[in-house]
């Protein structure tokens, strides 16, 4: 495709932003038109971020009325289905953001969706641009570690909860494990190859976020602050998972693969507040490979790489890419909906307090 790309996107919060931001760097990109439902907001978004060229709307059903080759989708969780859905139905290719839905009913619509309509799917999860993260991956991939058996992945935040819509269910559907826990469920099932989730076993609970001591609105808080889970795949693998919004305590450990020939551990970089204990968050602190020589068991250092990539632009850019030379997603969203179906267990699984097998569909 040689012409520009001509692009909208859906909502007007902070990822709209940021969204926008790649986009006008972009020398190939045109930013023809932003939709929000709230009066007057598409507009006051673009006056804010210099959209000149870019037209309001107060309905997404009027911007995908457009002649447009692609959307962003940044509504609040609750609309990334339907908005998703309309827009594929409506011929554009689709970048929206994590997490993929809220249910894996609405993750499979999704999905068939892209499919009816051979459009673009694919979900903004950018710490998969870190070459730190593509490194794991390969020595995963690469059979180093032999047969992997077990991974332990999470962290989380000591002090780290949001406000407005992430802390409601009617607009977030849930809250730690939707916001932060798909990002390091992300990091181990695409190091694993995405293998299929069969069971789930979890606990939820939200004691931080209720109370008024540590947060403001805890009256409105009515999901999760802290999630954990055993997971079982096929390939006999078994995921422990463990997420945190708030805590007293710097960690929920290192990202854990454990492999016949070698393990793997990754510890999350805390940065300078220590606020925060998540191999996606920041980057990796540290890589290390457990492995034997000569019998001997050894540990050798993975060189953390130092880097300066704008992760959420190579992001954006990739979609683009994608668009104009016909490629495949760039992070398919048939690929992403297991990780749905596992958020989806989760919580199933802590509401029932039992074990819940996870069904998925077969796609032609």
């Amino acid at each position: 495709m040689s012409r520009n790309i001509r692009i909208g996107i859906i909502g007007s919060g902070s990822n709209a932003t940021r969204h926008a931001a790649a986009y006008m760097k972009m020398n190939d990109v045109e930013l023809v038109a932003v939709a929000d439902l709230v009066p007057g907001k598409a507009a006051e978004f673009i006056e804010k971020n210099g959209l000149t060229q870019a037209s309001p709307y107060e309905s997404h059903e009027r911007l995908l009325e457009l002649d447009l080759d692609g959307v962003s989708i940044c509504t609040p969780n609750i609309a990334h289905h339907r908005t998703s859905v309309d827009a594929l139905n409506a011929g554009k290719h689709v970048l929206t953001e994590k997490p993929m839905a809220v249910t894996l009913e609405q993750a499979i619509e999704m999905v068939e969706a892209s499919k009816r309509s051979s459009k673009i799917l694919t979900v903004g999860f950018q710490p998969r641009y870190d070459p730190n993260h593509k490194e794991i991956k390969r020595i995963v991939q690469s059979g180093t570690l032999g047969k992997v058996y077990h991974v332990q992945t999470g962290g989380g935040r000591r002090r780290g909860m949001p406000g407005r819509g992430f802390i409601r269910k009617d607009i977030s559907g849930s809250g730690a494990i939707a916001d932060i826990g798909c990002y390091s469920l992300d990091l181990a099932m695409d190091a694993l190859g995405y293998p299929k989730p069969l069971t789930v076993s979890a606990y939820c609970s939200n004691y931080f976020g209720t109370n008024p001591k540590y947060h403001k609105d805890a009256d409105r808080f009515d999901v999760e602050d802290f999630g954990e889970a055993l997971i079982r795949f096929e390939g006999d693998v078994v995921l422990n998972f463990k997420i945190s919004w708030a805590m007293h305590m710097d960690t929920l450990g290192p990202t854990l693969f454990l492999g016949t020939e070698g393990g793997l551990k990754i510890e999350p970089e805390q940065g300078i507040s220590k606020l925060s204990s998540g191999a996606w968050d920041k980057g990796p602190g540290s890589i290390t490979l457990y492995h034997d020589v000569m019998g001997h068991p050894t540990e050798s250092a993975i060189p953390v790489k130092s880097h300066t990539l704008d992760i959420f632009y190579e992001k954006v850019r990739d979609f683009v890419v994608a668009i104009k030379d016909g490629k495949p997603a760039p992070i398919p969203g048939e690929q992403i909906l297991l990780n749905q179906a596992v958020i989806d267990g989760i919580l199933r699984s802590s509401e029932l307090k039992r074990e819940v097998v996870i069904e998925l569909p077969t796609f032609s």
